[in-house]
């Protein structure tokens, strides 16, 4: 019988194998929770904040207009930086750019540094996210794609869990701008600490051979990227940009209507988060783990089919415990979304794979940046229309990925079929 001393290495290694734990995807992990904790403080209260310093609704529809506007602009440049100079360098940069914004917000309390502010203080979620996509696609093997966004997005909503009702209560006991003041300077804290980090990261051997490889200006193009996106790529472009319209119209209102309609606390807010976040990590690995091995497909129509059921139960919802619900709800559209991201690393060419994650997301968000002005011009006609119109959208765009889905199948088949033919008339 092997020592038990011998048998707790091989275990650490065992369930390091299974979450596809490589040492520069640790080391990203720490700085998504530490960056996330700090920000996740006070970003959820960003609406009641604008409120609270003179925005009008059309402003905090600005607001939300501008943050997946931003998001779409630097999703591009983002995977260029990552493939050019490396995912350090990347990463590092990102981070201080933040800190700027979350020090414009914390000087300048009025919503037109809120507004001024978002082009910095995004940085870290916005430019990064290709170059998460790119690390993921370099340290582990294609059928692990789904694991490694999925430990990552545990991770991620981890703060999430935790940091708004530290953030609630901060309001609760300060008062909405002292409270965000407080939590903007923690944010810049933490920030700070997560360079320290990041400067551990090492550039895998693949990627090292392309930055010194140095490419052409011409093979660093965006159009070129654009009409690289094969058949699947573009469906389910499509799909998602129909799903995000639905997420996005009533997305700067959720917390607004949960405090000045129903009436609950900021810290309630807070753990209606913290449940959400909780339903989010409960279902993401196991779901991640059989996407690996079954297929992707079925896992992303659930999603789908829960972005839209969400507005709904919103608009249902007449207590806490009614809004919790919605929040569970809200919490399983994460079910799929790791499988969503490994379908598009799979569809990107590796070498280019940053550039073109930044393409699609830059497409998605730039057109999915007007769902906020139209969630604000449903808002002022009532919470009904603004939920009901949300939902709509969300059923178009699960249809039209469930046929894309089955004319896939359908064209695999007949594909298969004329190989089984041309096989059998050669024996023949």
């Amino acid at each position: 019988m092997p020592p038990s001393t011998g048998s707790s290495p091989s275990r650490l290694r065992s369930l390091a194998d299974f979450f596809g734990l490589k040492r520069n995807l640790v080391i990203l992990l720490i700085a998504i929770f530490v960056i996330g904790a700090g920000e996740e403080l006070w970003m959820r209260f960003v609406p009641k904040y604008l409120q609270a310093v003179g925005a009008t609704v059309f402003g905090i529809g600005l607001y939300d207009a501008l943050r997946t506007l931003i998001g779409a602009i630097y999703a591009y440049p983002g995977g260029v930086v990552a493939d050019r100079w490396g995912h350090r360098r990347a990463f590092i940069i990102f981070n201080l750019v933040s800190i700027v914004g979350y020090a414009l917000v914390l000087l300048v309390p009025h919503w037109a540094a809120v507004i001024a502010g978002m082009f910095f203080f995004l940085s870290w979620s916005c430019f990064s996210l290709p170059a998460t996509f790119s690390l993921v696609g370099a340290a582990l093997e294609a059928n692990r794609h789904s694991m490694g966004i999925g430990v990552q997005s545990v991770i991620k909503r981890l703060p999430i869990m935790i940091a708004p009702i530290f953030g609630g209560m901060l309001i609760d006991r300060f008062g909405i701008i002292p409270g965000v003041r407080i939590a903007l300077i923690i944010s810049i804290l933490l920030s700070a600490l997560t360079i320290l980090v990041q400067r551990q990261l090492r550039e895998e051997s693949n990627d090292l051979a392309r930055v010194a490889a140095a490419p052409q200006p011409e093979n660093w193009n965006f159009w070129r990227s654009l009409r690289e996106f094969n058949s699947p790529m573009r469906h389910l472009l499509l799909s998602d940009i129909l799903i995000r319209f639905c997420e996005r119209v009533p997305y700067a209102w959720v917390v607004i209507f949960a405090m000045d309609y129903i009436g609950v606390s900021a810290q309630q807010v807070g753990i209606l988060i913290a449940i959400e976040m909780l339903a989010a990590t409960i279902c993401i690995i196991p779901a991640s783990h059989y996407a690996d091995r079954y297929g992707r497909e079925p896992f992303v129509v659930v999603t789908f089919i829960m972005f839209t059921l969400f507005p709904i139960s919103l608009l249902m919802s007449r207590s806490f415990l009614a809004l919790a619900v919605a929040f569970v709800i809200r919490g399983l559209k994460e079910f799929g979304d790791p499988s969503r991201k490994a379908l598009i690393i799979g569809y990107s060419v590796s070498n280019r794979r940053g550039q073109i994650v930044g393409t699609y997301y830059l497409v998605r968000d730039l057109i999915v940046s007007t769902g906020a002005l139209l969630g604000a011009y449903l808002w002022k006609l009532g919470p009904a229309l603004n939920f009901l119109g949300a939902a709509a959208l969300g059923v178009a765009g699960t249809i039209f990925y469930v046929k894309t889905i089955r004319q896939s199948r359908q064209a695999a088949l007949i594909d298969l079929k004329k190989q089984l033919e041309i096989r059998r008339d050669r024996w023949k």
